[in-house]
């Protein structure tokens, strides 16, 4: 897809037999994600795993990569110059893009992690067919940055200074005096890009929704938490809650522990966890209206 000094690619994955087929936008997560759920150094192809799972049952997929990112790295700007609403945009034109092709009969959004506020953001102005939340934040970046910090295990006068820093760039200043080891988070060039995402409440876009939506969490998330799901799921009246046990943030489902937890993020032939397709899929194919999804939880 044409963007500016350079393009967007993607890939278009659509199942067997006749169609046209209902399809999903799959959005990654927050960072040099790639379309198929990858840092670098870190391969394990959730998203690509998730595609096809999908493909499996009916469901066409688009996954992209962001301006940026893989084989969109030439349409990237200077980092200085990225905003959350850089990508906002891009989804609402890949949506489109979708939407229009012959293959598809109607078109929802998936958004993992950072992915699912964006889905939010996007599907409050097209007209999109559902919405599908997976491992989002429920809080704004500033808490979730702060919680998983701490959560890390890095030192409280770090986890101190980071909260100083975000505070600043709530208040719209720019922070030169950055600990170095802190830089890769609050480095200047990203901080433009972080005062646009940390001014975002994740449940407050939830509640603007007005299409189908599920939310999805799993229990062994090192980064997002089941109170994140929760907090979605009760901003949207009929939204869907669907958690899934032992799975983690890259939608897999490791051993006990936070080594293997960890582990599984540089893992692709780790499986996904049980329940996730299965789940989706109902969710896509069932055609119910928006006031047809009654607040429940559902476990598979």
């Amino acid at each position: 897809m044409p963007a500016g000094a350079g393009s967007l690619h993607g890939t278009l994955l659509v199942p067997d037999g006749a169609g046209p087929h209902p399809a999903l936008l799959l959005l990654a997560g927050s960072g040099p994600v790639d379309r198929d759920g990858n840092l670098p150094g870190l391969v394990n192809n959730s998203l690509r795993l998730l595609a096809e799972g999908l493909a499996g049952c009916g469901i066409a997929t688009l996954r992209t990569d962001k301006r940026g990112v893989g084989a969109s790295h030439a349409a990237g700007p200077e980092e200085a110059a990225l905003l959350l609403d850089t990508y906002v945009a891009d989804v609402a034109l890949w949506w489109r893009a979708l939407q229009d092709d012959p293959a598809v009969a109607r078109a929802g959004l998936l958004g993992h992690s950072e992915g699912a506020l964006v889905a939010s953001i996007v599907a409050q102005a097209a007209p999109v067919d559902r919405v599908v939340l997976l491992a989002g934040a429920g809080v704004p970046a500033g808490p979730a940055i702060l919680r998983q910090l701490a959560d890390g295990g890095t030192p409280p006068d770090l986890v101190d200074a980071a909260r100083a820093i975000i505070a600043r760039l709530l208040r719209g200043e720019a922070v030169a005096d950055v600990p170095e080891a802190l830089a890769g988070l609050f480095r200047p060039s990203i901080q433009p890009y972080l005062a646009s995402w940390l001014l975002r409440d994740p449940a407050a876009e939830t509640a603007a929704l007005r299409c189908p939506v599920l939310v999805v969490q799993g229990t062994a998330d090192l980064q997002m938490r089941v109170a994140d799901a929760r907090l979605l799921a009760a901003a949207c009246p009929g939204a869907g809650l669907l958690l899934l046990p032992g799975m983690n943030h890259v939608l897999k489902a490791p051993a006990p522990g936070r080594a293997a937890n960890l582990a599984a993020y540089a893992d692709p032939g780790l499986p996904l966890a049980g329940g996730l397709v299965d789940g989706v899929s109902v969710f896509v194919l069932d055609g119910l209206p928006a006031n047809a999804l009654a607040p429940r939880s559902i476990r598979l």
